[in-house]
């Protein structure tokens, strides 16, 4: 439980004089009486390690008690059914916290609890049952005042508090991070290995879940894309229902989650082992400006850098394949790259798969945030010429191409953390459909 102490005294040391609530994610049906899978709110994990729904955390800098947890109550019976719970007494002995209530008894507690407090920081549209009931929260610590004059407290978002935490990875986050990638990677090199023609993306999808799940994965740290042909081109594709045919390129954009840190890795590559020279014309266009951005990436680089980069490269690539008829400054002026290429090359990885964290630095100006060791993010640039692009050449219809690693800054550049998983023409094609 150190870790999670640890990040609670470095999160006093922002919120001093307020407060924190952190309420865990409902849970939500799947069907009839059915539940998704429980994922807990991937701040209150980050703060106290704990699991269960029904759960709220009240965090108070510098007072007794500082961390106060309302949980669901110990049901013997219910575990038959649900499994185990920890309950009050459970919650604050093997999870260190100091004040442990019944959830039901949270109505009754929280004014007192937030009376001394000078603000909160609290995130909207989590549980927007409780969203309700937190307006009335503010009502109460108001109505506990008396005739004072005081208003209700002012509230801040937890998102950005915590957010700023967790945007600088720690050793051990890194290391966690290495774990999910790592095993994100070689479940690609699985799929890559079981691709062929005929095979369903849904086939290829459950090649990579078994591996995941065979590494001892908790989960996917997100809905897979698993796109063959001019599928690629739809960004979010999650359909992961048609044949993968001889001739198409397959996209798969996938990532296994353990233990709260997550992998993101995208992989482009003939469905039967072999390159078109259109496909190759397309791909070394988009591989040549990947692996150039990840040589380019260390400390005091603004991020906003990485995207610009980008556009210029990719612009130049589509000019050259005869996407764009214009000089690139005109290109990039008219925005002409976004039909091509619509999306930002990067965002930050960690517990989430879009990770929290400030893209630019607060001031009289709004800046971009420049990167430093410790701070994590993919680097993902994409080609994407519609099936029905009549402005493109023929040849070019339908090719889809992403590339996408992640990597953390160090102190002289950065570690790509999945650099396990292939990308080199000649690596993808002695391993495709090898398996």
């Amino acid at each position: 439980m150190e870790v999670f102490a640890r990040r609670r005294r470095l999160l006093a040391e922002k919120a001093k004089g307020g407060a924190v609530i952190l309420v865990s994610h409902p849970e939500y049906i799947r069907n009839n009486d059915v539940h998704h899978s429980y994922r807990q709110d991937t701040n209150l994990f980050y703060l106290t390690g704990w699991e269960e729904p029904d759960s709220i955390l009240v965090f108070r800098p510098g007072r007794t008690p500082e961390t106060v947890m309302f949980v669901r109550p110990k049901d013997v019976e219910r575990e038959t059914w649900d499994g185990f719970r920890y309950g009050p007494a459970g919650c604050a002995q093997e999870f260190k916290i100091d004040k442990t209530y019944l959830i039901e008894e949270f109505d009754k507690e929280i004014a007192e609890l937030l009376k001394p407090v000078d603000r909160l920081y609290y995130r909207f549209n989590i549980d927007q049952e409780f969203d309700r009931k937190f307006l009335g929260v503010l009502e109460s610590v108001k109505r506990s005042h008396g005739r004072s004059g005081r208003g209700h407290l002012p509230v801040l978002d937890s998102w950005e508090l915590v957010g700023e935490l967790r945007v600088i990875k720690t050793a051990d986050d890194v290391e966690a991070m290495r774990k999910a990638c790592g095993i994100t990677a070689r479940a690609h090199v699985d799929v890559m290995k079981a691709t062929k023609p005929g095979k369903t993306e849904r086939q290829l999808l459950g090649v990579f879940l078994g591996s995941i799940y065979n590494q001892n994965a908790d989960r996917e740290g997100y809905g897979s894309i698993v796109a063959s042909g001019a599928n690629a081109c739809t960004l979010h594709y999650v359909f992961n229902d048609q044949v993968c045919r001889d001739g198409d390129l397959l996209l798969i954009d996938a990532g296994a989650e353990a233990r709260y840190y997550t992998g993101d890795i995208t992989r482009t590559y003939p469905v039967n082992g072999k390159f078109t020279a259109a496909q190759r014309k397309v791909y070394d266009r988009v591989l040549e400006v990947q692996k150039d951005l990840v040589t380019m990436t260390k400390p005091g680089l603004a991020f906003k850098t990485l995207q610009e980069t980008t556009i210029e490269r990719l612009t130049d690539a589509m000019i050259d394949l005869g996407l764009i008829k214009v000089k690139r400054q005109e290109a990039i002026e008219r925005m002409l790259f976004k039909k091509y290429y619509p999306h930002g090359v990067s965002h930050y990885l960690g517990m989430d798969v879009h990770d929290t964290g400030l893209y630019q630095t607060l001031g009289e100006n709004m800046v971009s945030r420049n990167l430093e060791p410790g701070v994590a993010f993919t680097i993902e640039p994409g080609l994407y010429i519609p099936w029905d692009d009549k402005d493109a050449p023929e040849e070019l219809r339908g090719i889809g191409v992403r590339i996408e690693d992640d990597v953390v800054v160090t102190a002289t550049g950065c570690e790509n953390l999945t650099s396990e998983a292939p990308k080199e023409v000649s690596e993808l094609e002695a391993i495709i459909g090898r398996g």
